[in-house]
């Protein structure tokens, strides 16, 4: 998130919104982040969000068929070399293992960012073999809504909060403010 200084405008804002909202930030405030295919559309749902969130579905469940049916290819190889049953087995046992964590690794990051994040650019291999885990966890999260939305609203509407009590409590004319007028009261005597 970052915050804009309160006399710049992006084209097509105007005006201050929640993050309810018609989907423009506060003008000066917290921009919403970015979500990979969506842009900021998933803030109020609009510029072909639902279209968005339809093709990345389709898109994720084609693209893990496609996963499956080259690795089926890559298993089939290894029956034509002849490797043998023990090496058949190892090769399914790892993709299986890949492919779980992987999911789980993904479904994770739509909802919480990582705490260590070191070692979850260690796991990229992992990811990379379990390629079908994480597309499936993709298909799945835009089912019900932008993969990762979740996670950006909840941020973007407590940066919301933060910057509207900033801005509260920076309003106005200090001179007016309740403390100024107790000093005012005690010069004005002396």
């Amino acid at each position: 998130m970052s915050e804009r200084s309160e006399h710049q405008e992006q084209p097509g804002q105007s005006g201050a919104t929640g993050a309810t909202g018609s989907g423009a930030t506060v003008r000066g405030g917290p921009e919403p982040e970015d979500i990979r295919f969506f842009g900021t559309t998933w803030v109020g749902h609009d510029g072909g969000y639902a279209l968005r969130r339809a093709a990345v579905a389709v898109g994720s469940l084609v693209t893990a068929f496609a996963a499956a049916y080259v690795l089926r290819f890559a298993y089939q190889g290894l029956e034509l070399a002849d490797v043998g049953s023990f090496v058949g087995i190892l090769v399914v046992v790892v993709f299986a293992v890949c492919s779980a964590i992987a999911f789980r690794k993904t479904w994770d990051g739509f909802s919480r960012r990582p705490a260590d994040p070191a070692r979850e650019e260690s796991l990229r291999t992992v990811k990379a073999i379990g390629v079908i885990g994480s597309l499936i966890a993709y298909f799945l999260r835009s089912l019900g809504e932008a993969p990762g939305e979740k996670l950006r609203r909840r941020e973007y509407e407590t940066a919301l909060a933060a910057y509207e009590r900033r801005r509260t409590t920076r309003a106005g004319n200090p001179a007016a403010r309740a403390g100024g007028k107790g000093r005012k009261a005690k010069r004005g005597t002396s």
